[in-house]
């Protein structure tokens, strides 16, 4: 005879009837609006993992206010296409590695896998190797051990996801909230000029090659391949769609749910780079490292200020890790049809991570390198999505329409271009009006 505990609904199960009860009634109360929080919440943590912090830091430091337009400029993109995302998803109930194996030739699938997977491998090493140089720093240890306390930490919260998809979405979303209180500590800490900052915030500038350089960066820390794939799959089953009326309540949640979680990211990136400006711009430019700023902040801020930075970093890199395996495990599934154990998921994407450490790599260095290729590989998904997000044998009424199609279009674009210019700066082919950093 089973346990009579066992029966008991779950979490997840007791949202899901929940979300039936409020859609059948036809007016979802404020109150109820709180069951569609979740999936932007959780595609949001990648908009503040370790990889921001180390190319704010090196923006704000080395060139003050000026860079914020570019994390602005990043965020209404990471909008649009996290809503774009999302959209696929409810609509089609696949997601969109599903949809580019069903739609594009074998070959092509298999290179856009590929492509997808060294991303999700260089998202994790700069999600992994955060919070391990955020609990090292706390505890006094060598970064090999804190990369084996985050190793287990991740691993156990990833174990939740066994639960149903609430629990996770409560974990990451409570984490959010002490990367944000941390932030808005760092606000009335930091002496910003805020006038300064509101000015460089609508005036695009690139003064250098090595802006450039941090400005893609920047890109490619907030606007992540991993989570345009992610967001698809966390709204493809989550809610039951009765009709087109339903459906279309659903998708006018998601959207407002994505702008107010993205704009949430946002403001603490903004508040990354700020915080980074006000404390080293003037006088310690050269601060460039995690580290760094973390002992720096102490005799230029206080102790509340470098712990708040410690501690928005820990949370930053365990709950962007865990999302970063999530995605890949999503990623994997969606393109060639399979899973794997998630402890085995989980070596294959911290691997790297090890072996820049055990090889004595600087550990930031390697975040912002991680972050420039992340921008290189943020192309596919977003092209993708563009196609599909278009097509009306797709998604039928749902289409985008010309403006949004349009803004699409443009976002690609400008990405786009952003990466050919890095390219060029890379391999020493030379930019006009560009000077060199």
């Amino acid at each position: 005879m089973s346990d009579p505990q066992s029966r008991r609904p779950s979490l997840s199960d007791r949202t899901n009837t929940a979300i039936e009860q409020a859609m059948a009634s036809g007016r979802i109360k404020p109150r109820s609006a709180l069951l569609f929080v979740g999936p932007a919440v959780i595609a949001s943590i990648a908009y503040v993992d370790p990889g921001n912090y180390a190319t704010n830091i090196q923006a704000g430091a080395g060139y003050g206010y000026t860079l914020l337009w570019v994390v602005l400029f990043a965020n209404l993109i990471a909008m649009l296409f996290q809503g774009l995302s999302a959209k696929l998803g409810i609509v089609t109930g696949r997601n969109l590695a599903e949809v580019c194996r069903d739609e594009f030739s074998k070959p092509v699938v298999i290179l856009m896998w590929i492509v997808s997977e060294i991303a999700a491998m260089a998202t994790d090493l700069a999600e992994f190797l955060g919070g391990a140089i955020g609990l090292a720093l706390l505890f006094n240890m060598p970064l090999m051990a804190g990369m084996g306390v985050t190793a287990i930490v991740t691993y156990g919260i990833l174990l939740f996801e066994r639960r149903g998809f609430r629990p996770m979405e409560l974990i990451i979303g409570a984490l959010i909230g002490v990367i944000s209180l941390c932030y808005i500590v760092e606000l009335f800490i930091a002496p910003i000029a805020w006038g300064e900052a509101a000015f460089h915030l609508v005036r695009p500038e690139i003064p250098d090659a090595t802006a450039l350089a941090i400005a893609v960066g920047i890109i490619g820390a907030t606007v992540m391949p991993h989570a345009v794939f992610l967001h698809s799959g966390l709204t493809q089953h989550r809610v039951k769609v009765g009709n087109e009326a339903d459906r279309r309540r659903v998708l006018r949640f998601s959207n407002t749910e994505v702008v107010l979680a993205l704009a949430v990211a946002g403001v603490v990136n903004m508040a990354m780079v700020m915080m980074a400006a006000s404390a080293f711009h003037k006088g310690h430019s050269e601060v460039a490292e995690i580290e760094t700023a973390y002992h720096m902040l102490t005799p230029l801020l206080g102790g509340m200020a470098a712990g708040a930075f410690l501690i928005s970093l820990i949370a930053s890199g365990i709950s962007s890790s865990v999302v970063g395996t999530m995605a890949g495990q999503m990623i994997m599934q969606g393109f060639v049809g399979f899973r794997i154990p998630i402890w085995l998921r989980r070596l294959i994407t911290m691997a790297p991570a090890f072996i820049v450490v055990a090889l004595g790599v600087n550990a930031t260095q390697a975040l912002v390198v991680s972050q420039i290729i992340l921008s290189i590989a943020l192309p596919v998904p977003m092209i993708s999505l563009v196609i599909f997000t278009r097509n009306r044998a797709i998604m039928g009424d749902y289409a985008n329409g010309r403006l949004i199609g349009a803004l699409a279009i443009l976002g690609a674009l400008a990405v786009l271009s952003l990466n050919i210019v890095l390219l060029a700066q890379t391999f020493g082919v030379p930019i006009p009006g560009l000077a060199a950093g």
